[in-house]
């Protein structure tokens, strides 16, 4: 049976539960659909997060449905496949068969991070292998550090960890031909240069960096950048309009706004590289400004029902 939403928001992580929660306390019937696989699953503990220092993304997410909850909004399980430009409405089909209407949709669906083709990276993913100095960098600091390039903006992540640690070795080969300006800078910082490509990363108390030389250089922690992925599968036949960024996410307004007027977006589909409280922050402006929209086409429709029976009884 197919039910009607004013709002469904595709995806549970901290942007589409913020979205929720801002429509659920505009009075909007909303459904939140959450595949259950937050990009920072791996993490047990999330930082630069006001308020919320050290917690468990899992333990903010638990939180956020609760919030939700409270003001009416549903939050289901499930994986959207197809969302359907139906006029009026957007029909939302699950892949368990169920399909629901609604008058907007806050797409809040995440990316993928797609990690270099190293033996042993994916394993230590969010433990020992990490993306985000902000978010890491503390807890690694004064250790021995390694930064596996991924591109040449790696050398700007090579420049943020080296202001954690005095100890720092970079691994060029995907930057190469590097920019000899950034690369100068770290030199004159002490920062050990390796231009072998890395062939492996050995798990131990220590991890061990295998070069293709064969050489082997042990570090504690290793920084690296995971290209983002924007799975949009989901949009089907709707073209919307993309941001020329890495990843190509979707562009948007300040309001969370696509191209389609019934379509949203928030999070990472939006910044893949925003934290969680870049996405919390995205997730509320949309939430706002599908309300708003909503608010305009209610105005709009009972302007029209007004003339109408004005029409009708002087008729």
């Amino acid at each position: 049976m197919t039910q009607d939403w004013d709002a469904v928001v595709v995806g549970g992580g901290a942007a589409g539960l913020s979205a929720a929660q801002m429509l659920g306390r505009s009075r909007r019937r909303t459904l939140v659909i959450d595949a259950g696989a937050p990009r920072n699953a791996v993490a047990a503990h999330m930082h630069g997060v006001l308020g919320h220092d050290g917690l468990d993304p899992a333990e903010l997410l638990d939180r956020g449905r609760a919030e939700a909850r409270r003001y009416g909004v549903e939050v289901v399980e499930g994986d959207v496949r197809l969302l359907r430009d139906e006029g009026e409405s957007i029909r939302v089909l699950r892949a368990d068969g169920q399909e629901d209407t609604a008058r907007v949709v806050v797409v809040a669906s995440g990316v993928r991070d797609v990690l270099p083709d190293v033996p042993g990276l994916r394993e230590e993913w969010g433990r020992r292998a990490l993306h985000c100095p902000y978010c890491h960098g503390w807890e690694v600091a004064g250790q021995r550090l390694a930064v596996l390039a991924t591109g040449p903006q790696s050398l700007h992540q090579a420049e943020l960890v080296r202001q954690l640690s005095d100890d720092v070795v970079v691994f060029s080969a995907a930057a190469e031909p590097c920019d000899e300006a950034a690369l100068g800078r770290l030199v004159a910082r002490g920062v050990r240069i390796v231009r072998d490509p890395v062939r492996e990363v050995v798990r131990g108390e220590a991890l061990t960096l295998v070069t293709e030389d064969g050489r082997e250089r042990e570090v504690d922690a290793v920084f690296t950048g995971g290209a983002p992925t924007v799975p949009l599968d989901l949009l089907g036949g709707i073209a919307l309009e993309r941001a020329d960024l890495p990843g190509a996410p979707l562009q948007v307004t300040m309001s969370g706004a696509t191209s389609h007027p019934r379509l949203f977006a928030a999070g990472n589909v939006v910044q893949p590289y925003g934290n969680v409280p870049v996405a919390m922050a995205s997730g509320a402006m949309a939430g706002a400004g599908a309300n708003a929209a909503l608010v305009a086409e209610d105005g709009a429709r009972a302007v029209a029902d007004r003339t109408a029976a004005l029409r009708g009884s002087a008729a």
